[in-house]
């Protein structure tokens, strides 16, 4: 992809995930699901990070999330070439103090007594650690933190000099690795 000396930020409000090397057919799904849940044109592009699709939908991201989770239960054979879908609430630059700045816009999500997790998943980024990113950014939100059961997530998708800022609750991100068997159909 030729990229110019000034690029557009990204505007995506659903990230997915894919096989590095079936970008095109993982494409071709991602539009037949965005279809068949009422999207006739969504935008579906390649990010600088291979295996990661960005996509504008006219839906709302989290509607398509439980779409994917009840389709996945009715047929899980149907998802071929995308792993995770998860939905983006904004986008920043990957800078330390743009990404603060951007929690600082949605601490107020992770409401008064809710516990809460940071995940940050980063590509094509190699300025600060993972860890050092959630030290920085973790500090900003005064609620209890839970790592094995939060009620909200507070996620950071950093693709090379951009950073996708969401709040949401685990069942807002879509994984055919990560739904519970309980939820699958036999």
């Amino acid at each position: 992809m030729k990229q110019s000396g000034k690029s557009k930020m990204y505007d995506f409000n659903l990230l997915v995930s894919c096989s590095w090397t079936m970008t095109w057919k993982a494409k071709r799904e991602i539009a037949d699901f965005l279809k068949l849940l009422g999207d006739e044109h969504p935008i579906i592009k390649p990010t600088v990070a291979r295996g990661i699709i960005g996509v504008k939908t006219s839906l709302d991201s989290r509607e398509v999330v439980k779409g994917l989770q009840k389709l996945f239960i009715k047929d899980p054979t149907a998802f071929q070439q995308t792993f995770k879908w998860a939905p983006t609430d904004f986008w920043t630059y990957s800078d330390i103090d743009s990404m603060k700045e951007a929690v600082m816009k949605v601490k107020e999500e992770v409401h008064t007594g809710e516990k809460w997790r940071m995940t940050v998943e980063k590509r094509r980024y190699t300025r600060h650690h993972k860890i050092e990113i959630i030290k920085e950014l973790a500090d900003l939100i005064p609620e209890k933190v839970d790592l094995k059961n939060p009620e909200k997530i507070v996620r950071i998708d950093i693709i090379g000099k951009y950073a996708a800022v969401s709040v949401l609750t685990p069942s807002e991100i879509f994984s055919t690795t990560k739904l519970p068997v309980e939820k699958r159909e036999t």
